[in-house]
């Protein structure tokens, strides 16, 4: 039997949320959503990189992980406004609980999207059908008008027979609307478009593909495989060709596996080369260190092996890790060892910039994952605090500042955890940001 799968994904949802705040606070303010606006950054000294964008703002080139600055160039007027991940979360559940309501079966992929599995329940919903909207559109029109209604923002729903399709339907024309991507349909509906809009087609994929004449998606679906596969190579090649002909998982998982690692990674609007790479490289290091380590602490683990990795302008990607001897999930311990591998990937003797590379993408990700048992206890952790502040790079050792112990960072990290929940993530100002920003 043919499935009944949804994709459900919040219009600007980070921006979209802080709009319904600020309108429940003042009715009388300006909707965010209908004008150039984003979240992130610092506000007030318009540094830091844009997590989140309007629908008019994106129409200016504005894109996530865009440094603020750049942003602003593009256009002189946009609004921005601090991030306030208290507000996302209680947000973010009150849409998974509204899903909840109309199938046991819901996969939230992240915060602002999930998969729901709805076959088989025609004759459940059927009260819900109209002479214009018969199964499933008109559950899906239930579903967008109740979000709608009840808790003020949009969402796209996207409708097909597996979980790629209906994630391409969803984003089809935005914001509040429903569209349909059965297989019947995807000669019409997905073949014409470019072929960099085929999720899970990157942008150095997407213009490798270019370069070779094959500019939409239908040009892949009905390329060789086997040449695919040449070019980009084997699971590369094979996910992208499959992926284009409308081939995918139908699957939707109501639990969550245990995970074999944690990573985070984005696209870099601007290529990044040497000459710009301190200015931009740590801000986007950090954000992706944080998504990383609060993932972990969420589920308390403790990973051992940290990896940086990079796609390049050649259309490749390397990576580089080293392990630590003391698992960990701190913020502060993830950034700094990610931004030694990233200096040596990149700057060292043999680094990539000597090669003439520029960075497209940036990742950061934790694995050999434990819950704690084996971390070492350090022998800071065995010291008084007055003993602390003399051990030094004076001591012989390589320590060029005060050394925290692990229980101490853990209970600043699950300080700042706490802090930014109540009150926002930027509740918190991280001292070394400050100096940057002198």
């Amino acid at each position: 039997m043919s499935k009944t799968i949804f994709h459900i994904d919040v219009n600007s949802a980070f921006l979209s949320w802080s709009a319904v705040k600020i309108l429940k606070e003042d009715p009388d303010a300006l909707d965010l959503r209908t004008i150039p606006s984003a979240v992130g950054g610092d506000v007030k000294t318009r540094h830091g990189i844009i997590t989140a964008k309007s629908i008019p703002a994106k129409k200016y080139g504005i894109q996530t992980a865009m440094p603020v600055v750049k942003a602003i160039q593009l256009c002189p007027k946009l609004v921005l406004v601090e991030s306030d991940f208290k507000t996302y979360r209680e947000y973010s559940h009150a849409f998974i609980d509204i899903l909840h309501k109309y199938t046991p079966l819901v996969q939230q992929v992240s915060i602002d999207e999930a998969f729901i599995d709805l076959t088989g329940t025609e004759l459940l919903y059927r009260h819900l059908e109209t002479e214009k909207e018969k199964f499933p559109l008109s559950v899906a029109t239930a579903i967008r008008n109740e979000i709608r209604d009840t808790l003020g923002f949009t969402v796209n729903v996207g409708i097909s027979s597996n979980k790629l399709l209906a994630k391409m339907a969803s984003d089809f024309k935005k914001p509040d609307m429903t569209h349909t991507l059965f297989p019947e349909e995807i000669e019409k509906k997905m073949w014409p478009l470019p072929i960099g809009d085929l999720y899970g087609c990157g942008k150095a994929t997407s213009q490798r593909l270019i370069s070779l004449g094959m500019r939409t998606i239908g040009d892949v679906a009905r390329s060789d495989e086997t040449f695919l596969k040449q070019v980009l190579g084997e699971k590369g090649g094979a996910y992208i060709y499959a992926s284009a002909n409308g081939h995918g998982s139908d699957i939707v998982e109501n639990e969550y596996e245990d995970a074999k690692s944690y990573s985070n990674e984005t696209t870099i609007p601007t290529d990044i080369s040497i000459e710009n790479y301190d200015n931009q490289v740590p801000d986007i290091v950090r954000w992706l260190s944080d998504k990383v380590s609060s993932r972990m602490r969420n589920a308390g683990v403790y990973g051992s092996t940290i990896t940086v990795s990079v796609k390049t302008g050649n259309f490749k990607r390397h990576s580089i890790q080293t392990g630590i001897t003391d698992p960990t999930n701190s913020s502060d311990v993830i950034y700094e060892t990610a931004m030694q591998l990233m200096d040596k990937l990149m700057k060292g003797p043999q680094g990539l910039f000597y090669k003439d590379e520029t960075i497209r993408l940036i990742g950061v990700g934790a694995s050999n994952l434990d819950n704690g048992e084996y971390r070492q206890m350090s022998l800071f952790d065995v010291m008084p605090a007055s003993g602390q502040s003399n051990v030094s790079a004076s001591s012989g050792s390589n320590l060029t500042r005060p050394v925290i112990s692990n229980e101490k960072r853990e209970k600043l990290d699950a300080m700042t955890d706490l802090i930014k929940k109540e009150f926002g993530k930027n509740a918190i100002v991280r001292g070394s940001n400050l100096d940057n920003k002198k």
